[in-house]
């Protein structure tokens, strides 16, 4: 007959050597409940998430899962946190008849790690899709508008409706200035300076 009590401390006693900064002492133990604190490796810009695990010993654990939950967290989405729950349960299923968190705790492990190197792909991605953006401003400054049949055609019309106008505004000009030409007879009679003597003279 399996003996769980024993098979329980022993893997206790594992796992306090396996990881001696991470793993919390016992925290109860009625059921037996301990925290083990899960960091990623350190990313490109030294950022890291972290997670702390809380297990809980079943009365006939292995032979039954252990109750595991996140009591904290440090750089991870909610989508994150969803993400390590289901490969805990999925583990958990494989491992079923083993003493498992050391794999448990290796899975999530190496879960945070990828999720490091998804937030530096990400930020790679952001910082390309700015500078494309920034390139596109760029070249449309010193590009102006592409002309398009569309855009070209609205353009034309506004030209043509702006040179009609100038057109009407100088015919109108030349129109009053036509209306207020004066003949020349006009002319001779507003000139006060002609000499009256010359035009007998002449008529003589």
């Amino acid at each position: 007959m399996t003996d769980y009590g024993e098979e329980q401390r022993n893997e206790l006693e594992a796992l306090q050597s396996i990881y001696p900064d991470s793993f919390t002492a016992v925290l109860s133990e009625k059921p037996t409940t301990f925290t083990i604190t899960v960091t990623s490796e350190a990313g490109e810009n030294d950022e890291t998430v972290q997670t702390t695990l809380k297990f809980t010993y079943r009365e006939r654990y292995p032979d039954e899962t252990p109750l595991y939950e996140i009591v904290s967290q440090e750089n991870l989405d909610d989508n994150d946190i969803v993400n390590i729950i289901k490969l805990l349960e999925l583990q958990a299923e494989e491992n079923l008849g083993m003493v498992m968190i050391f794999t448990l705790v290796s899975a999530v492990q190496e879960k945070l790690n990828e999720i490091v190197d998804q937030i530096k792909t990400r930020k790679e991605e952001e910082k390309k899709q700015k500078e494309r953006e920034a390139e596109e401003e760029e070249k449309q400054r010193f590009h102006g508008t592409p002309v398009t049949i569309e855009n070209f055609l609205n353009w034309k019309a506004k030209f043509d409706a702006e040179l009609l106008e100038i057109k009407r505004k100088k015919m109108k000009e030349e129109e009053q200035a036509g209306k207020t030409k004066l003949s020349g007879k006009q002319l001779f009679e507003m000139d006060h300076n002609l000499d009256t003597s010359d035009i007998q003279f002449l008529e003589e």
